[in-house]
């Protein structure tokens, strides 16, 4: 196949385009700039394609992954720069596709699980309504309804879970203070962690981009959510390091401000279109997920 990806510097899209080169596909990197070169993939900017929709002839597919990261102090200033990069890439998408004939089959557009809100006692599937609970949902919201401008094509809204890596992510950070020996729960530890192994990430993005039943929003987990305070008992299991040291609420809300929500709260989503498509997890459970990523 011939497949274009924006954000493929990022975190999931080196590896999946490390993954799809291994299968032989053509891939195309659209960035902002032609300095970002990739061995093996050929890189368009979006000044050339604004120049000529022909650059992208014969295209199969497209996957949009590009934001700003969120991994940062929110500060208001980085609230602007991850809207406006979310919005701005799923219209420069929904511009490109709009000037293309023939267009491309699909178009896989990155969310994220926190358009349902934040919740310890509710369970989250694609049909689960939007509830706008905190700043991320605001985004996805936001990020969705830019997404919905792309037509003429199969869209897909891959929403995002917490995705384990054994050097990017939040897993690195999580993982490190049980590596000095001093791990334990974060705040309550009854918050829900909805994760994905980079791996099962990466084919199941594969896995919908060739799924042609697949439409609209999925939500890109494994199908085994856990409590911050299993999260915990796993790593250290996994890890053999113990499990005793407690980080409160008010210490990860004085070191990291309102980006604190990533650990502090969270929600218990369900693949449920994967299950329902017959996808099937290489990683379904965390403890060998986690295991996995030890070894590696």
């Amino acid at each position: 196949m011939k497949i274009a990806i924006t954000g493929g510097s990022g975190f999931i899209g080196k590896r999946l385009m490390t993954y799809w080169l291994g299968q032989g596909h053509e891939l195309i990197n659209i960035a902002r700039s032609s300095s970002k070169q990739i061995p093996g993939v050929r890189t368009i900017t979006w000044d050339e394609l604004e120049q000529s929709s022909e650059l992208m002839k014969g295209l199969d597919a497209i996957v949009n992954l590009a934001g700003e990261s969120i991994s940062q102090r929110w500060t208001p200033a980085a609230k602007t720069r991850i809207v406006q990069s979310r919005l701005q890439a799923a219209d420069h998408v929904a511009k490109l596709v709009s000037r293309m004939n023939p267009k491309p089959k699909v178009v896989v557009n990155a969310s994220g699980m926190s358009y349902y809100g934040i919740s310890e006692t509710d369970t989250f599937d694609e049909r689960s309504p939007y509830r706008e609970t905190d700043f991320l949902a605001s985004v996805v919201k936001q990020w969705e309804a830019a997404a919905n401008l792309i037509q003429g094509t199969r869209i897909v809204k891959v929403r995002v879970g917490l995705v384990l890596d054994n050097k990017e992510g939040a897993f690195p950070k999580m993982a490190l203070p049980y590596k000095l020996g001093v791990g334990g729960t974060v705040g309550s530890g009854r918050q829900w962690h909805s994760w994905i192994h980079i791996e099962d990430m990466v084919r199941m993005i594969d896995f919908c981009m060739n799924n042609d039943e697949i439409v609209g929003p999925v939500n890109a987990t494994a199908p085994n959510p856990v409590t911050n305070k299993q999260f915990g008992r796993a790593i250290a299991t996994v890890m053999r390091r113990p499990n005793l040291f407690p980080v409160p609420a008010f210490m990860m809300k004085l070191l990291f401000g309102e980006l604190s929500v990533l650990l502090l709260e969270g929600q218990k989503v369900i693949p449920r279109v994967l299950q329902e498509h017959g996808f099937e997890w290489r990683f379904p459970g965390l403890t060998g997920a986690l295991e996995d990523l030890a070894k590696k």
